[in-house]
């Protein structure tokens, strides 16, 4: 089957993300006023898109550098240690203004990624199921460190409020920090060539030429930054990252300066249609966009996974086999 060229799924994502937001600007609305819309409907709108074009980004950074495409800030305790470190300054500072969360939630991110890295070098096999798997119980390790002191600090409830992905709250003056999200993930197609060489593996992008430990570290904070970000303004958004660069991979390749504007498409696309069905599901109700993108990223997860289990990995087994009954009746 031929493979339709990068332009027109760039061009189809512009149309699909266009259309989305016009839906979402005016659904559920009795009465739009120009105050109405200029101070909720078009941030609302704006946020969404924004959101879903930095997380599914970031997403395909920390795959590069992983070399795993199992793997995004909810499945490698990223999210986790930002909600840790939210939790830190709530209970110390809990006055801190909106800019002053979201860099401790950056930090806790930061620690957090890295000791996810320094945890999958140690893992004996470089499975692509095992990483993200490990990813996910060292997340959950964290989290349940975090659940464990909000309880005992009696904000626990107020720590899910924010743990919650959901736009509904996002008013102008509410949701600006998100461009420091999306300058994050420009600067990562800046930088798209050094992340698609340190892709190729440590030993190749060195003898390329490749710095490998400041594309690392770049890649890092890029991560960082926007998951502590997004965690604070509209709260972590499940499997986001996960999806978008996946289903990018089987429509153009590897490529990531070719993927970047169809990744940052899909992810915004997958965000604004999640969110309109949460506000339809229910209407005039509002069901949380982590919900549906939960739903909808676990399934295409575990479909992802159970494609790893190819016909020709047993296959390569059965010859094996055979050589051993061989030997044994000579």
């Amino acid at each position: 089957m031929t493979r339709l060229s990068p332009t027109f799924w760039i061009v189809a994502g512009a149309a699909a993300v266009a259309a989305l937001a016009t839906i979402s600007v005016f659904i559920g609305v009795a009465e739009l006023d120009g105050f109405i819309l200029f101070a909720s409907r078009i941030p609302r709108t704006i946020a969404l898109v924004l959101a879903g074009a930095a997380l599914a980004i970031t997403g395909l950074v920390m795959q590069l550098l992983t070399r795993n495409r199992f793997v995004e800030p909810g499945t490698t305790g990223a999210t986790d240690a930002a909600t840790l470190a939210l939790l830190v300054v709530l209970l110390t500072t809990p006055g801190l203004p909106i800019a002053g969360k979201a860099i401790a939630a950056a930090l806790g991110a930061l620690v957090g990624v890295f000791g996810f890295l320094a945890l999958a070098r140690r893992i004996p096999s470089r499975s692509s199921v095992l990483v993200p798997i490990v990813g996910i119980l060292y997340g959950g390790v964290i989290g349940a460190v975090t659940t464990f002191l909000a309880q005992r600090t009696d904000v626990l409830q107020e720590l899910l409020s924010w743990t919650v992905g959901d736009f509904s709250g996002i008013l102008r003056g509410r949701y600006e920090m998100l461009y420091f999200a999306a300058a994050a993930a420009l600067v990562a197609w800046i930088a798209a060539d050094r992340f698609t060489v340190a892709g190729l593996g440590d030993d190749t992008a060195r003898a390329l030429g490749l710095d490998t430990r400041a594309v690392m570290a770049l890649g890092v904070v890029i991560i960082a930054a926007v998951t502590g970000i997004m965690l604070v303004i509209v709260g972590p958004l499940p499997f986001l990252g996960l999806i978008a660069p996946n289903i990018v991979s089987r429509l153009i390749g590897d490529n990531m300066r070719r993927a970047v504007p169809l990744v940052a498409l899909l992810g915004s696309t997958l965000v604004l249609l999640c969110d309109i069905i949460g506000r339809l599901v229910r209407f005039p109700f509002e069901l949380p966009i982590s919900v549906i993108m939960g739903v909808l990223g676990g399934i295409v997860f575990l479909w992802l996974l159970l494609g790893t289990a190819r016909p020709s990995d047993a296959a390569r087994l059965r010859p094996r086999e055979g050589r051993v009954r061989g030997g044994g009746a000579r």
